[in-house]
């Protein structure tokens, strides 16, 4: 297993320069100036070409775009510095550590609350297929794959914010703030449920089709005919098998979860990564948007990697390497 880890980790390191080489290309090649933030008005069409040049200088933007690409490289790979903000001058790497919490909280949060709803959802509609809650659980799923979640996003804040009043919309606190459990979960709770809406639609979909899949099996059946309850057949025998596709599903949503978090982030102004982000681009603050990419390919990558040791760790018979 170490071994294995180990390898995987090395075959990472050219990928994620890749992802570095095409987000740093797109990003620079794409419409827009980081110098218009600093641009006075009532300047002059002279003086403002003028002052534009020096920014550009002391920013390194003046450089062919291969240059200030191998400056950003070098600098992570030998100091770990992701540079500082165009905006502030704050270092990337500060302004990621105090948002990235927020982010885990919540992407975590909607990933354990779909597991926790769609895997007994999706058992159930296997052992009760064609009953009228599997029909009801079938319509939700297709429902929940085919809306936006930014339509969701509104349609929550519109109806349990705006007509009842029972959630916040936003005002969470940074994570370094004052913690107050009551006053998080309450702020968390109508993101959470958004991210967490279309996880569940596509979790209990694959285990409902996994499930019907393993009860066919001959093993199954054998249990059965040991005389064993159908409880124990289930979750005992059969679940286990059955969960090896829902743990693919995880790693492979993890992409379009960090992609829905931006949009989540920014309509309940949830002070993590992806309103960091959002940020970023509208300003075309090059730093952080190189930091918090690279961030987020990391996170994918381990993931990744935490869901081949659970197939180890749920089925024995999967191993790495040569015996």
């Amino acid at each position: 297993m170490f071994q294995y880890i180990v390898k995987r980790t090395l075959q990472s390191v050219p990928l994620l320069f890749i992802i570095t080489v095409i987000s740093f290309a797109l990003m620079t090649l794409a419409p827009g100036d980081p110098t218009a933030m600093y641009e006075n008005p009532e300047a002059s069409d002279a003086g403002s070409n003028v002052q534009k040049e020096l920014i550009e200088e002391k920013l390194g933007l003046d450089q062919p775009i291969y240059v200030q690409y191998y400056k950003w490289l070098k600098l992570f790979v030998t100091d770990g510095d992701l540079g500082y903000s165009f905006e502030d001058g704050q270092p990337v790497t500060k302004k990621i550590i105090d948002k990235i919490p927020a982010t885990l909280t919540l992407m975590s949060t909607a990933i354990v609350l779909s597991i926790l709803i769609a895997i007994p959802i999706g058992v159930y509609s296997a052992v009760k297929q064609y009953s009228k809650l599997d029909y009801f659980f079938t319509s939700y799923a297709f429902l929940g794959i085919a809306i936006p979640q930014f339509f969701i996003a509104i349609l929550v804040i519109l109806f349990f914010s705006i007509k009842l009043g029972w959630f916040p919309v936003s005002g969470m606190r940074e994570v370094y703030e004052h913690f107050d459990l009551k006053d998080r979960l309450h702020h968390l709770a109508l993101p959470a449920i958004t991210l967490a809406f279309g996880l569940i639609a596509t979790k209990s979909r694959f285990m409902r089709s996994s499930m019907l899949e393993v009860i066919k099996q001959d093993y199954v059946r054998t249990a059965r005919a040991k005389g064993l309850s159908e409880r124990k057949v289930i979750f005992k025998h059969a679940l286990r098998n059955a969960l090896i596709p829902i743990i693919t599903i995880i790693a492979l949503q993890l992409p379009n979860l960090f992609g829905g978090a931006l949009f989540i982030e920014q309509l309940f102004a949830w002070p993590g990564m992806g309103r960091l982000s959002i940020n970023a681009i509208f300003i075309r603050d090059y730093q952080v948007i190189m930091g918090t990419t690279l961030i987020a390919a990391v996170l994918v990558v381990i993931a990744n990697l935490i869901a081949d040791i659970l197939y180890a760790i749920i089925d024995p018979r999967i191993t790495f390497g040569k015996k």
